[in-house]
């Protein structure tokens, strides 16, 4: 409950474009699922999606397999208003992803910048059960951290940074590197802020 209630006190003070990870367009998570195989057939969740604008343009690409998780039903409830009669298409799923939830398993798992607020060893194991719980066979893990450069807290809290190397090392054997990629981020106050996304395939 602390963390859902930590969050929902971010979003119930902030909209969507005063947080410092907003992006207007997620282009690089975009070009990971296009490299994936995007399709509209594609089922995909997209963990701490918040009011993230992926959905939009998961949506605008006749997605109707779509799971956004979120710890915040602040957040959740910020993108529904946005999308209008277009947020009853994806599910909706109000939850910190360490705990007890349950969803048929999609072909792409994505998730930028829930992982590393992580920093312990439980909630990272329970985090990877989740992942393999709700991951196809064959499929796709798209997991952003900040990297091994980037902020030390955020919105108040510790994170854990990563390099390619040791984010992989979190997943291996279950998931294989495919590619990483460095972002350098710049926030809405006009800072920078250093990630790594890696893309992931689930082994066979």
């Amino acid at each position: 409950m602390q963390r859902q209630e930590h969050w929902n006190g971010v979003y119930d003070t902030r909209n969507e474009q005063q947080v410092s990870w907003f992006e207007e367009l997620p282009a690089l998570s975009l070009r990971m699922m296009e490299s994936a195989g995007l399709t509209p057939d594609t089922c995909v969740i997209d963990v701490g999606g918040g009011c993230s604008r992926l959905v939009d343009q998961l949506v605008a690409r006749k997605l109707t397999c779509l799971a956004i998780l979120d710890v915040s039903g602040s957040a959740l409830r910020q993108a529904k208003a946005r999308l209008g009669d277009a947020a009853s298409i994806p599910r909706w799923i109000e939850a910190d992803v360490t705990a007890d939830w349950s969803l048929e398993p999609v072909d792409i798992w994505h998730d930028r910048a829930v992982f590393h607020f992580l920093t312990q060893p439980d909630d990272r194991s329970r985090y990877r059960s989740r992942l393999l719980a709700s991951l196809k066979p064959g499929g796709t893990a798209i997991v952003a951290t900040f990297a091994l450069h980037g902020p030390e807290m955020c919105s108040g809290l510790p994170v854990q940074r990563y390099s390619a190397e040791t984010l992989s090392a979190e997943f291996m054997p279950d998931l294989e590197l495919i590619e990483s990629v460095p972002q350098v981020h710049r926030t809405p106050s006009g800072g920078t802020q250093d990630f790594v996304y890696c893309r992931f395939r689930r082994v066979l």
